[in-house]
This record gives structure tokens, sequence and C-alpha cells, in this order.
């Protein structure tokens, strides 16, 4: 187990060609012992060359990499006690899983025969493999290679794992069985863990704390409900969670924000978080739309129904404001998405009264993307968010 600190990594790609692409710029990130840290972002956000470079897979233009305090910039990847578990797996097909498993040992290390085999036995049994170790890879389902790779790694039994995106070639199915099962191993070897994927669900329901990737910036490091509730800024907002966040641009004006087909007061505490900011972005998460029976409230709207996609125990229920004027896709500025249950009637095409309430919403700054304002939280309880 082991500290790893990032400070002010930055990468360059083709320094001194007069082509340079910045791919990950000054980012710093403390991760604890034993912390499941997942590094989360859109394809080509740079979360995977920040994990190169902690493996040694790429060198760093700028910045520090630290291992428990040891400066490890310059060392190889063999010396930095480090396992990674690829996407593609990686396995020898020529070689048999308990041969897959050893290989490492044998090359890296001086323990003999007894030991490498003792320690791939016990690596085997944790991850219920025993029964595959005579097997090679070609025989092996797609879920049973994923975790011959994990065996390898686990064998060497590292300071630190790092896994970039391992589930992505998994059936949907078998990748949330194998979400637990990683969870479950994580926790049980106690290793320090960076995880990289795309995929957000992933990230809320694995990491310990989640560091937000976008076009080589940190956007934000926090909890998993950290990040839901409060996040930094609009990406953040909108990156995390399924359905994503609802926008709006609205514009400030007299204690209202005013949006297309549609005017939102505001009570003086979170006029207070606006401030004098004339340009925003009013957000609010499709589970906090209800949908009531009347105009009761100042955050009550009449709206239109567009489409209803019944999910099972919850239907996604697309609104649009009557004044707005959507655009061709009909996903205009006025759009936008109530999560109820999967119980409730609502007919496409029917006038409803949804109601955002104020205590629900956040507010960006529409240049900066910066967060004013954020969702009211009753800190006595703990919230879960809704993640599919």
């Amino acid at each position: 187990m082991a500290e790893l600190n990032l400070d002010g990594v930055t990468k360059v790609f083709g320094e001194g060609s007069g082509n340079e692409v910045l791919a990950v710029e000054d980012v710093n990130i403390d991760i604890d012992d034993g912390e499941f840290l997942v590094l989360v972002g859109p394809s080509g956000c740079g979360k995977s060359t920040t994990l190169r470079m902690v493996a040694g897979l790429e060198s760093i233009s700028s910045g520090e990499i630290r291992l428990d305090g040891r400066r490890i910039n310059e060392q190889p990847p063999a010396a930095r006690d480090i396992a990674m578990v690829f996407q593609s797996y990686a396995l020898y097909p020529h070689m048999t899983v308990r041969q897959n498993m050893s290989f490492g040992l044998e090359e890296s290390t001086d323990l003999d025969d007894d030991t490498i085999e003792s320690t791939v036995t016990d690596a085997a049994a944790k991850l219920d493999i025993t029964e595959l170790l005579d097997r090679k890879p070609g025989e092996l389902s797609g879920g049973q290679q994923q975790r011959v790779a994990l065996g390898r790694a686990i064998v060497r039994d590292p300071a630190v794992f790092l896994m970039d995106e391992p589930l992505s070639n998994l059936d949907a199915k078998l990748r949330a069985g194998m979400r637990t099962e990683l969870q479950r191993l994580q926790e049980d070897l106690d290793v320090t863990t960076v995880y990289v994927t795309h995929d957000q669900t992933e990230a809320m329901t694995m990491g310990d704390r989640i560091a937000v990737l976008n076009d080589g910036q940190l956007m934000q490091v926090g909890s998993p409900l950290d990040l839901y509730h409060r996040p930094a800024n609009q990406f953040v907002a909108g990156f995390i969670g399924d359905p994503s966040m609802n926008f709006f641009s609205v514009t400030h004006e007299d204690g209202r924000l005013v949006g297309e087909g549609f005017a939102y007061p505001l009570s003086s505490e979170t006029e207070r978080d606006v401030g004098d900011v004339e340009d925003c972005v009013l957000g609010v998460r499709p589970e906090d739309v209800t949908l009531v029976g009347s105009e009761t409230d100042a955050h009550d709207f009449q709206v239109d129904v567009d489409v209803v996609e019944p999910m099972g125990n919850e239907n996604n229920v697309y609104l649009s404001f009557p004044d707005a004027d959507p655009d061709v896709s009909g996903d205009g500025p006025g759009t936008f998405v109530a999560t109820v249950g999967g119980m409730r009637q609502v007919e496409r095409e029917s006038t409803v009264v949804a109601r955002i309430p104020e205590d629900a919403i956040h507010v960006f700054d529409a240049e900066s993307g910066a967060a004013l304002h954020n969702r009211v939280l009753d800190e006595s309880v703990e919230t879960q968010p809704t993640v599919n």
C-alpha cells in the first residue's frame, strides 16, 4: 500500500516540433493509502495519458509524481512497484492461465518456484479461477480473461494498482457484476487503486473519490455525492448523472432568472449567491422536477409533454415550455427532462404542471461555467443519487 501524489503533472506531445498538443495540464491529485480513485471524463480528455505517466509508460513534460514521498518521474516502469491492468487484457495467447500469472514473477523476482506457485494459487482462489489455471486465454470468456489479467497484477503485490477501462470489453450484465467484484477485491486487498473510465455510472458506484478531467484539465476531485450535489462547474454537473442535469440559459434580472418561455423567481439567499452576474445557466436534475396537479407555487410552470420514455421503475418525461422555440431537433432551450415513478401515467402531447423547487436548483456563470449556487442539502440525511 502507498500514498500517490500528482503535483502539477503536465504532458505535451510533440514538444519542440511546432505542432505541440497539450494533453494534460497541471494536474494535482493526492491519493490516500488504500483509496480507490476513479479518473473519469469524455474520450480524449487525458485520463489514460495521466495513468500512463503514473505507470512510466509516458514521460512527464513537467511536474512530479511521488509514491510514498519518493519521486518516481525518472524511474522505469519495472522499478515503480505499480501493476497495470489494460483494457485489452494483454494476455499471452500461447501460455496457460498459470503461466500468464506467474510470468512476471519469474522474470522480475528471485522467488523460488514453490513460492511463485503458491502465490499464483492464492490469487486464483481469490478470483475464483482455480479451475482455469491450465487453460489458455482462447478457451476463456471475456469475464474470465479479465480475472486472469487482474490475477497477473495481484500476484505482484504492488503498492498501486492502475486500471485502464478494464471492463469496457464486457457486455452490460457481466460488466455490472464485475464492478461489484472489483470493489470487493480492492477492499479485501486494501491497495491504492487508480481506475480510468469514461462511464460515469462506473465512477459513481466504484470510487471512494472521483477526479473529473476535461480537455486535459482537472475539473473537480471529490466524493461521488459531492460531485453529484455540489459540482464545481457546469461541465461536472452535466457529466455526472444519467439522465444528465437540465440546463437553461437565463438572464439574471430583477430577482429572477429569465429564460426562454419562463421566469424563475429567486429567494434572497440564492440572489446573494448569484450576485451581480447577469448571464447565467439554471440547472436542475431530472429527479428533482416533480409533476403536480395545479399551479400553487411560484416555481410551478405549465409545460407540454413531448416524449415519455418508460424505464420500468421510472419514466423519463421530456417537457417543454409552451412559449419556447425548439430548434430543428426539438431539443430547444426550453426543453427539459423530469424523472417520475414508473407507475405514474403521463400522456404524450398533454399539458402538465412541473415544479422546479428552489432548494434543488444550481446556478452557473454562463461565461466561465463556475458554480455560483448549488442545491440545498439536509446534512443530517444521507442522500443517495439516482444513477441508471
